[in-house]
């Protein structure tokens, strides 16, 4: 049945944006209420982040247009938990529609400037198709592509908005992680880290690993899952997935500000993939489902669900070579969490960012001098380098661990967590929105991102067929 149901909410924006004429970004000024807010299909609970808090240049009325089921119903929870909360409520009024003609009710009515996208990956680049050409601007999460197929219809997409000159974007918060904007930082600075070493595939140059947990707690509440969210051809395999940001991260850092040419710039050596086993017990736990829907059956082994959630590529990025991966269990060790391991390597340093119980599963970056390097002169150079880093951020300081080895000391204000960098991530889009245009090597970018998780995905399956 198809209705309207219209009641308060407050948050942060949703990370998903649509595409405006160029008249219309043109306009933006960063005036209050100017950017008004849809969210489409809701099937991830990053749509809810990015309203987990408020900006005064966002519309407090949100027009969520999505099918009537659990992933809307579980989206208007979050936002209601975000107005009502003691601390800094929000005040979103959620203006929804439910209804099997969702979106073509959207492209429609047209009640936003911005698109907020995170859900089922298998139907979003189309969703973003779609709303780039009714001339909305579209703020997607990750990934915006999960296949080759995907790959090319994300090409089109930008091509569309190009045309249209409104924005197409997606929700990269790990550059937001404090560690790895120090660990960037160190990085440009030629007394500390030297010069970008080459690397092989046998020792690559630069090292991204990421593990993640599909029980977790979000919010202070255990996450409920999707039961689509374990199909891949609905969520994607974790080689196009979570290594998204990894891939985006070696991009940022390594060459920053640079524009990567996918045809020219990348160079992609292997891939593989494997599976992760869920329980039927476990299933039922994190998605609240009694039996497997009919369309994982495929996945099913003896009783035991197998998820192609896992994989590592190993590619040349600029004569570069880099290796990401990603790695999924059920559930995280009592006391941790999600934990990213990292490591860039100069022929001065390795800058280490190291995420496990013996940083209490808190990620702490490291500055580990190479052999043969004066460590009396090198100290001061990265004492007088940490120096000019505390003048950006107040308080980051070093502490000697070894001859060698630096911790990179740095405070709790920092520590925001990974769902305020939802927040984060928002307020640059709309800095974009307001100046008309992303920064010249975001597009290029996000393109060479993209080649490289859903090419090395067509190399891995060839190996496990």
């Amino acid at each position: 049945m198809k209705n309207y149901l219209v009641f308060s909410m407050a948050a942060l924006l949703v990370g998903t944006s649509c595409s405006t004429k160029k008249e219309e970004a043109k306009g933006f000024t960063g005036a209050p209420g100017e950017v008004k807010l849809i969210t489409l299909d809701p099937g991830h609970f990053h749509a809810a982040l990015v309203q987990k808090v408020s900006y005064p240049q966002v519309s407090k009325d949100v027009y969520v247009y999505a099918p009537t089921g659990f992933d809307v119903d579980e989206h208007l929870k979050r936002i209601k938990g975000f107005n009502t909360r003691a601390d800094n409520p929000t005040s979103w009024n959620e203006v929804v529609y439910t209804g099997s003609d969702f979106l073509e009710k959207m492209l429609a009515e047209k009640k936003g400037n911005v698109m907020v996208q995170a859900g089922n990956n298998g139907k979003k680049t189309e969703y973003i198709k779609k709303t780039l050409e009714a001339g909305i601007n579209v703020l997607s999460d990750k990934p915006m592509a999960i296949n080759s197929e995907n790959f090319k219809l994300l090409k089109e997409c930008f091509d569309i908005a190009k045309q249209k000159e409104i924005m197409l974007y997606d929700i990269m918060t790990e550059r937001n992680e404090i560690t790895t904007m120090l660990q960037r930082e160190l990085s440009t600075m030629p007394v500390v880290y030297g010069e970008q070493l080459p690397g092989t595939p046998e020792e690559p140059a630069i090292v991204k690993e990421s593990v993640h947990h599909f029980f977790k707690v979000v919010d202070g509440k255990p996450l409920t899952r999707p039961v689509w969210y374990f199909d891949v051809n609905q969520q994607g395999e974790g080689i196009v997935d979570v290594t998204t940001h990894l891939v985006d991260l070696v991009q940022w850092e390594a060459f920053p500000e640079q524009i990567i040419d996918y045809t020219k710039d990348i160079e992609l050596l292997d891939a593989n993939r494997w599976t992760t086993s869920i329980s039927p017990a476990e299933f039922t736990q994190v998605t609240g489902a009694e039996t497997y829907p009919d369309f994982l059956k495929k996945d099913v082994v003896d009783d035991t669900l197998k998820v192609y959630c896992n994989g590592d590529i190993i590619y040349k990025i600029k004569g570069v070579c880099a290796k990401v991966s990603v790695i999924w269990n059920y559930t995280f060790p009592e006391g941790g969490g999600d934990t990213h391991f990292s490591v860039m390597k100069g022929s001065k340093a390795d800058l280490v960012i190291r995420q496990g119980k013996e940083q209490s599963y808190q990620p702490e970056l490291y500055v580990e001098a190479v052999k043969g390097v004066d460590l009396s002169a090198y100290e001061k150079d990265l004492s007088a380098s940490m120096d000019k880093i505390a003048s950006e951020y107040p308080g980051v300081a070093l502490n000697k661990i070894d001859d060698g080895v630096w911790q990179v000391v740095i405070p709790s204000k920092y520590r925001v967590g990974h769902e305020a960098h939802f927040g984060q991530v928002m307020e640059h889009f709309l800095e974009y929105l307001k100046d008309g245009a992303l920064p010249a090597w975001e597009v290029p970018n996000m393109l060479a991102k993209y080649y490289v998780t859903t090419s090395a995905l067509d190399l891995a399956k060839s190996k496990t067929k």
